[in-house]
């Protein structure tokens, strides 16, 4: 709820929040010692401390096993060397959840603490997509971490998947704040816009589009309700998460479209905030698993059958 909020206001407010929370806070939570827990979870739990989380490469976004980024192991500790991209929160965070590869070709995450010699920031500029989030590029040059800053309770792709099916959550949740935003903002354009000598909201292609927009909004809404007391049981299981992220995030980036329409020219305009909703769904859609690796989960799950690489 807080998530769907959020997103209410901006995509790129919510995106920060979902980083902080089920990105950086739930690695940390799941899968670190006890000392890396008392060290972290406090403070960014109150937020003087900032968080990011960094999986995606420059070449490597949908295929994750395939990363590039390696930890060479060292007397007393690791050696990063890779680059990570489109990494929110990246130059403003004390701590990085930093994904890498080591010799025996396993997944392992790290926690990098900013001010660590070998490790940059640089912030990606020109976006017309979430321009409220911060996002960055992590470059790590023979960064070198100690051993107690590994995660210790995981191994394998299962560590990021586990962050990613977090955040996949509050995103089926944060569109339905996106949708809902829009959908308020155009029921009152309509019922005071007056073309031909009335509200246009009294015309019946226009009540046909806001009935959409209502009742998607509603379902989608309903799917969120049940995924959350599945995962409240512990039984929700990530295809599921990939449905709702799926199907919420092309609810919402129709209903913004669909509002546009409604708003005409007026639409494209920043007095309303229809399309900078617009363009922050577009990026909503493709991050954390892309609409159509998301249809290709869930085809998989149904079928039994998997799509993936052919």
């Amino acid at each position: 709820l807080i998530m769907q909020e959020l997103e209410g206001g901006d995509s790129g407010l919510r995106w920060a929040a979902s980083v902080q929370s089920g990105q950086v806070m739930y690695p940390i939570y799941a899968y670190g010692s006890d000392a890396q827990k008392e060290q972290w979870l406090p403070g960014l739990q109150s937020g003087e401390k900032v968080g990011c989380f960094g999986l995606t490469e420059p070449d490597h976004g949908s295929d994750p096993g395939s990363m590039k980024t390696r930890a060479r192991k060292v007397d007393g500790g690791y050696v990063l060397n890779g680059t990570k991209l489109w990494i929110t929160n990246g130059s403003i965070a004390d701590v990085a959840v930093v994904w890498a590869k080591e010799d025996d070709g396993e997944i392992y995450g790290y926690l990098v603490e900013k001010g660590t010699p070998g490790f940059s920031t640089l912030d990606i500029h020109g976006k017309f997509s979430m321009r409220a989030s911060i996002t960055s590029e992590l470059a790590f040059q023979d960064c070198k971490i100690p051993a107690a800053n590994k995660l210790p309770k995981v191994k394998g792709l299962r560590g990021p998947l586990g962050c990613l099916n977090q955040a996949r959550f509050g995103i089926a949740w944060g569109a339905v704040g996106a949708a809902w935003a829009v959908y308020d903002w155009t029921l009152q354009y309509s019922q005071q816009r007056i073309q031909f000598g009335k509200p246009i909201g009294s015309f019946q292609l226009v009540q046909q589009k806001l009935v959409w927009m209502i009742t998607e909004i509603t379902k989608a809404q309903l799917l969120c309700l049940r995924l959350g007391q599945l995962k409240d049981e512990g039984t929700a299981r990530p295809q599921q998460i990939s449905m709702a992220k799926r199907n919420n995030v092309q609810m919402a980036l129709d209903t913004a479209r669909m509002a546009r329409d409604i708003l005409g020219a007026a639409g494209i305009v920043d007095e309303h905030p229809i399309m900078r909703h617009m363009m922050n769904l577009e990026t909503v859609n493709t991050y954390e698993g892309t609409h159509d690796i998301h249809v290709l989960i869930v085809g998989r799950d149904v079928t039994g059958l998997d799509a993936f690489g052919i």
